[in-house]
Order: C-alpha cells, then structure tokens, then sequence
C-alpha cells in the first residue's frame, strides 16, 4: 500500500514526538523520508550498520536482536508510530543492535541529515526524542538487572 505525502504526514502525526509539529514541517518530513516496506524476517539493519538514517514504523513489528554465543536472540518488539534507530544518528556511531521484520512491516526511512535538520528547528521534538531515549534505557536496564537476577539464580541452583 502505497500513501501519498499527505497521508504519510497525517500518519506521522500519530507518532508522539511528531504530533506538535506544524503540518508544514510533517510534510516536509514526509517528503524528504522513504517509504520502504519489509517481508517477515527481512533486516532493516544489522548489529555495526553505519548509520544513515532512523526509520518510523508506520505498520507492523521489528525485532530488536542483540548477539549472544547461541546467536542473535530477540529481547524487545517495537510497533508501529514508533521511533527506531535514532540513538545511533545522534551518537554517530554504528547500529548497537540488529533489527528484525516480524511480519509485513512498512516504514518510513528519514536520513541523518533530515532527522537531524528536524530535531534542530524544533526544540519539542528534540525533547520528546531524549524522553523516548530516556524511557528505553530505563527498559534496557530493566531487563538487564532481570537477567542479572536470572543468572544468579541459576548459577546458585548449579
């Protein structure tokens, strides 16, 4: 299913750190981002990806895979008028993790440069960003202190 740019902005208004952007600047974005869609198990991205761009889930699941010594292992399912991707354009530095397609997934792809332009003329959505980044750490280091517990309990019944 193929959205035109008004509808494509209409939906990014969903996203909540979009949704005070001026209809203007969700067109833009819409515009200057690319639709791409991905079959159940296609990569969007692998664990060390340069990064060029952060993706908004515009329907579907992915899975967030982290590498273990059995293999990559899905810890967390982000949906859709989600926000993914974007820790690695602003630090810069390369993808932490390897994201998954569950399912029929369609996105839109918004480059370095657009996402950062954007997050630079519009303090609100720059904040919203380090809320967002602030509520996933928060999680990540939920389940990593639930691991932590985990393996003390088993390597205590060993």
């Amino acid at each position: 299913m193929t959205l035109d740019v008004h509808q494509e902005a209409e939906q990014l208004r969903k996203v909540p750190m979009f949704s005070k952007l001026e209809a203007s600047k969700l067109k833009l974005l819409a515009f200057t981002s690319e639709a791409v869609e991905f079959a159940d198990q296609d990569v969007l991205f692998h664990l060390n990806d340069p990064s060029d761009s952060a993706y908004v889930i515009m329907s579907g699941q992915v899975e967030i895979l982290v590498e273990t010594e059995d293999g990559m292992v899905p810890v967390v399912t982000r949906g859709e008028n989600e926000l993914i991707g974007e820790m690695a354009v602003l630090t810069n530095s390369p993808r932490s993790a390897t994201l998954r397609a569950k399912g029929q997934v369609r996105t839109l792809r918004i480059s370095n440069d657009a996402f950062l332009k954007m997050l630079s003329e519009s303090p609100h959505v720059a904040l919203d960003v380090m809320r967002q980044l602030s509520r996933k750490l928060a999680e990540s280091h939920k389940q990593v202190e639930a691991l932590q517990i985990r393996l003390q309990h088993f390597t205590h019944e060993s």
